[in-house]
């Protein structure tokens, strides 16, 4: 005779009554009384259900639900229900930029959201923002142009401004949107400039009002796993670090060719992540940099901006990390943290989807493998929930802009080793992640 699982949460009497109407009804289909309407009766009798309670009052506490397992206690644990909060409690998001990442990644990443909801749109192609708001349910009235941005100061649905536009342009919509009275989201590169970040950072302080930097690696699970590994040496040391980003860009006349609109080539747009995965899995910042950049000759994309660089950063433990970067290559998207014991490689380990993770332990006679389960969550809903969870608790985000200015001044030592052929010394930080802020609510995988 079954029972109820020993660890499953006590039932409400509105659960208890569905669950008992449940259990008739497979009894009664499992008998063959019902088996011919089973498909047509199970709508029918979660509508009876719906209707029983159309009269209840609305519940004022948290939503999660909880369900008993499926699996034995040997086998793997499902995941938990999704528990999104009700539409009118989620932060509201205004997205600046309607490119590529915003269509492809952000915006269908709110059906993944649980905290966050796209409430406004601002483009320069109002055929472009008209469509997309239909496809969003997003009213005409909360859709903008650039030049009418400040006018969300008056659209009380909006919280967060979510800046996702060429590099040079973060500066200027960080201090208009802080000025709006809007907690700001803003895509790396932060800014073109150290000076430009410290502005963006002191605008928003001044508003009373959170920056967070999209740092997706920091939030995506595996990659988190990477970095508890590292901290914990569950491998022994760490004595080397191996990160590699490259990719084939388009020959086309895109902002990421012109320098005044991007800031760089490679190295902001794509070496960031092995610079920034580097910090973020050590805690620790580099004491030196010493870099190198090579650009093919005659190829009209990197007229204005380089195509390769390669950098070495020393950290105060000893690690070194060897990062490469280029626009013109095969698209490569990986690392290796190599440590006493064992090594971690992910690859890929920048892209959207598709991650995987192995470690390989040393023992003393043989090797041991492990490839740990991707709990595929999507990057950017991590990021737009993690904004929305500081707005609504009042804490810092992991990535705030503190941690933007950083890799900014980062990237300019490299770029000035690159100058002047010799390494550059940098202050040291004696405080682990002296950076970040609070950090994300690990999620069920």
């Amino acid at each position: 005779m079954f029972q109820d699982h020993p660890t499953a949460p006590a039932a409400t009497d509105s659960e208890s009554r569905h669950d008992e109407s449940r259990r008739q009804f497979i009894n009664h289909a499992g008998r063959g009384l019902l088996a011919v309407g089973v498909a047509s009766a199970l709508p029918v009798a979660a509508a009876e259900a719906a209707t029983a309670e159309a009269g209840a009052p609305p519940v004022t506490g948290p939503l999660d639900i909880k369900l008993p397992p499926l699996e034995a206690p040997t086998d793997p644990k499902g995941s938990e229900p999704f528990n999104p909060d009700a539409p009118e409690r989620r932060v509201g998001y205004a997205l600046v930029g309607l490119g590529h990442l915003t269509l492809n990644e952000i915006l269908p990443a709110f059906g993944q959201s649980k905290h966050a909801k796209p409430v406004a749109l601002v483009s320069g192609d109002p055929e472009k923002m008209r469509k997309v708001a239909q496809q969003y349910g997003i009213k005409p009235s909360s859709c903008y142009s650039y030049q009418t941005y400040d006018n969300l100061k008056d659209n009380p649905e909006v919280e967060v401004i979510y800046i996702v536009l060429p590099n040079s342009m973060h500066h200027e919509f960080t201090l208009r949107g802080a000025k709006a009275g809007k907690h700001i989201l803003c895509e790396k590169p932060m800014a073109n400039s150290a000076k430009e970040c410290e502005e963006m950072i002191e605008a928003c302080k001044k508003a009373g009002k959170k920056l967070m930097i999209a740092y997706r690696i920091q939030y995506e699970p595996l990659n988190r796993m990477a970095m508890q590994l590292v901290r914990d040496k569950a491998y022994g040391k760490v004595k080397l670090l191996q990160m590699v980003n490259s990719q084939n860009q388009a020959h086309d006349q895109q902002w990421r060719h012109k320098k005044a609109l991007a800031g760089g080539g490679a190295l902001p747009d794509i070496g960031l992540y092995c610079l920034n995965t580097s910090r973020f899995l050590l805690g620790e910042e580099p004491t030196e940099v010493s870099a190198q950049i090579y650009t093919t000759q005659g190829d009209a994309r990197f007229k204005e901006v380089e195509e390769n660089v390669t950098f070495t950063l020393r950290f105060p433990s000893g690690v070194i990390s060897q990062c490469m970067t280029g626009y013109g290559t095969f698209n490569s998207k990986s690392y290796m943290v190599h440590c006493e014991e064992g090594t971690i490689k992910m690859d890929p380990a920048f892209t959207y989807q598709g991650l995987h993770q192995e470690r390989v332990r040393a023992p003393k006679s043989k090797q041991l493998k492990e490839t740990p389960n991707d709990p595929m969550k999507d990057q950017f809903a991590l990021e737009l929930d993690h904004m929305a969870e500081c707005v609504r608790q009042n804490k810092t985000p992991y990535t705030p802009g503190e941690e933007g200015l950083q890799d900014q001044r980062l990237m300019e030592a490299i770029y000035q080793s690159a100058r002047e052929n010799k390494p550059v010394k940098l202050p040291a930080v004696s405080k682990l992640d002296a950076f970040r802020g609070s950090p994300p609510q690990e999620q069920e995988a």
